[in-house]
């Protein structure tokens, strides 16, 4: 579409400009409604409230070699997908010992960056709780626009393996080793990088059982206890197969089962890790020698039965596996191996009934997870009479009881909140500052009838923003921001997204109420680094005697259209593709100049120079005519509620000396203020109050005099 528009709107623009000005803005206006449109069809699985659903997009999935080489291992490894539970993948050495786990950010943690759109890496972590390394796959991150290559990233990304994953939450908010020192001052977006990861880690690390988490098993309590007493707390579950059910589950067998209500098959299974079961069932002994050689996330199985069928029996010699007993959780079936086995000869505990058969069985942490619910499955088969095999199987569901789970610890804090904590000083400085501008405002009859306390406190809160709030806290506000706050109103708005940065989310909330109380100029005349500069070097020119170029009232105002057509374009584009949108938002010098220190690409840092060249001949140069951050805030300002700047009716008809003064040139010929373009500066009001400057204050007094003192 943007295509078959651009010739036109080009053609149009050289024979109708005025009529321009009006097509261009609505123009975007659709395209941008348009754009919408399609996010919504691309995110068509998003769930309640606008958010995306976790299944709306896939995971991106490892292969072997990715996989091999997060884990740095040089031999081929398998890749087993677990969609329960916490989803992943578990990568198993050739040899057969596990290496670790491999988890999305998106699947897992469901991390959405501050674009609004999804936001994927694949975390993986090794056997003792640390992230073994890490892939970025998907992100739409205004990173991008910082001069941030992928390589810089992508090594970013890669700094966090070796990091403990078990060690306490402040030691994982501190710099990241290896990680490059231009993405640690990318804010928001390294932020919400370094929350996915670590809550995906830490979420793979305690549902793979690496670390505790509150729900595991207890295997230290101990108490003495009878039969009765571990069946009534659910220690055991049981089944009971008549051999007149038998008959009918195998009918058609070759040999048929006579029906009776003689047992076919009953049988018992449970956990026995808790002490309270296993030592009581097996003795200290026994359950010592079941216990003692499991992996810290192994568990282990008792299997008991009587009745004509056995729950193990013979195959298992000749194939080493137990086919005959499946445990089943969610999409995982796992026969236990031979090697896993440990046969008891009879029960220690008292009231136990007689049983054929006791068998104990390891459970793979890496295949089972014993805190989530299983099921024991015993499947019997007999040779068909018409050929080939009939059969049916008992299924015993088991769930460890409350008792025998450790308690759950307090819920982790919230990683903004943390961040919260350690930045502090930050917000501290910066509520401070904008407590000061917001007294300056509210007080600004007083002040303006001072003009030397009003140059005093403009000059040095100037100086605050730009040195302070700037360059010192990386506080400056973008369009950026802007459109990944539209995003994120239609992929699914996040608090916790937007409060990762304390100080742009206090400069955000302050500039939206400033908005409804002085409109844009709140920000752009008081509270944007890179207009400070602006406006201090402008000064310095002045005063060297750089003389300013006076733009002409009709250039002037067309030259507005400038801005508001650059914003409207990066935001209709970001639609379409939030890259493209990003890089048109290199019109904003900020990067360069606030963010970044001029310490980039040249042609970043020329640019910026340029404009800030023009601003010593034309005050406010960027500001003016470029800049859509501005005219964006000045599309909401329209909601102003109070109108604090006072004119008189000789402004603009007996004198125009506010309009020459104007920092931005928001004062037409009649003398009206256009609040689409005053940025608060005051100037206008000091003049207004001033007797040695005001026009009209000058006539006045003059007319006050005594005929005798006027000058002839």
């Amino acid at each position: 579409m943007m295509r078959v528009l651009r010739p036109v709107l080009s053609r149009l623009s050289r024979v109708a400009p005025e009529l321009c000005h009006v097509v261009l803005p609505a123009c975007a206006l659709a395209l941008s409604l348009a754009g919408a449109q399609a996010v919504r069809a691309e995110f068509a699985g998003a769930g309640p409230g606008g958010m995306i659903a976790a299944d709306a997009i896939p995971a991106t999935a490892p292969d072997a070699a990715m996989a091999a080489d997060l884990f740095g291992a040089d031999a081929p490894v398998t890749l087993h997908r677990a969609t329960d539970g916490v989803p992943g993948w578990a990568v198993i050495a050739p040899d057969g010992v596990p290496l670790g786990f491999i988890g999305s950010t998106w699947e897992i943690a469901g991390s959405v960056g501050y674009s609004g759109r999804p936001l994927d890496v694949l975390v993986a972590i090794d056997m003792h709780a640390r992230i073994a390394g890490a892939r970025l796959m998907r992100h739409s991150e205004p990173v991008l626009t910082l001069g941030i290559s992928e390589a810089d990233i992508a090594a970013f990304v890669g700094g966090f393996a070796g990091l403990d994953i078990a060690a306490p939450r402040d030691a994982l908010l501190g710099p990241v080793a290896g990680a490059p020192d231009v993405i640690a001052r990318a804010t928001v977006s390294t932020g919400v990088i370094r929350d996915g990861i670590l809550r995906t880690a830490r979420t793979l690390a305690i549902g793979r059982g690496l670390i505790a988490d509150g729900a595991g098993i207890d295997r230290l309590g101990y108490a003495p206890a009878d039969w009765d007493a571990l069946i009534a707390e659910g220690a055991l579950v049981s089944t009971r197969v008549s051999m007149a059910q038998a008959a009918g589950g195998l009918s058609g067998a070759k040999v048929p089962v006579q029906p009776s209500e003689a047992p076919f098959l009953e049988v018992w299974a449970g956990l026995i890790d808790p002490p309270e079961v296993g030592q009581n069932l097996l003795g200290q002994q026994l359950f010592t020698q079941a216990v003692g050689a499991l992996g810290p996330r192994d568990a282990a199985l008792v299997v008991l039965s009587r009745g004509l069928y056995s729950h193990r029996g013979t195959d298992w010699r000749r194939s080493g596996a137990f086919e005959r007993i499946t445990i089943v959780q969610g999409e995982t079936r796992h026969h236990p191996a031979a090697t896993d086995y440990l046969m008891v000869r009879r029960l220690a505990i008292t009231g136990a009934p007689e049983v054929k058969e006791i068998s104990v069985f390891r459970l793979p942490g890496a295949v089972i997870d014993p805190t989530r619910p299983f099921t024991v499955e015993i499947t019997a088969t007999r040779p068909a009479a018409a050929g080939g095999e009939v059969g049916f199987a008992t299924v015993l569901d088991y769930s460890l009881p409350d008792r025998w789970r450790l308690a759950p610890p307090a819920a982790p804090e919230p990683l903004w909140q943390a961040i919260w904590a350690a930045k502090r000083p930050q917000a501290i400085a910066v509520a401070g500052l904008l407590g000061a501008l917001t007294l300056i405002l509210f007080a600004q009859e007083w002040i303006v009838h001072r003009p030397r306390l009003w140059a005093r406190l403009r000059v040095g809160f100037l100086a605050t923003t730009l040195l302070g709030l700037g360059w010192g806290l990386n506080g400056q506000l973008s369009v950026v921001q802007v459109v990944a706050f539209v995003q994120s109103l239609l992929t699914g708005f996040r608090w916790e997204t937007f409060l990762i940065e304390p100080v742009i989310f206090l400069l955000w909330s302050f500039v939206a109420l400033g908005l409804l109380f002085w409109g844009r100029g709140v920000f752009c005349g008081w509270l944007c680094p890179f207009g400070a500069l602006q406006e201090l070097l402008n000064t310095a020119a002045r005063r060297i005697g750089i003389r300013q170029i006076a733009v002409p009232q009709a250039l002037h105002e067309r030259l507005w259209v400038i801005k508001y057509t650059l914003f409207v374009a990066i935001l209709a584009l970001s639609f379409y593709s939030l890259h493209d949108a990003l890089v048109l938002a290199e019109a904003e010098p900020f990067k360069t100049v606030i963010s970044l220190r001029f310490l980039r690409a040249w042609p970043f840092v020329l640019f910026a120079l340029a404009l800030l060249g023009a601003g010593l001949f034309i005050e406010r140069f960027y500001c003016r005519y470029l800049c859509p951050l501005g005219a964006a805030l000045a599309i909401p300002a329209k909601l102003k509620i109070f109108d604090w700047l006072k004119r008189r009716p000789q402004c603009g008809r007996e004198c125009r000396f506010c309009e020459t003064r104007c920092t931005v040139g928001a004062i037409d010929p009649l003398g009206r203020i256009n609040p689409n373009e005053c940025v608060l500066c005051l100037r206008c009001q000091v003049i207004q109050h001033d007797e040695t400057a005001c026009m009209i204050l000058k006539r006045r007094a003059r007319a006050a005099r005594p005929a005798s003192e006027q000058t002839p």
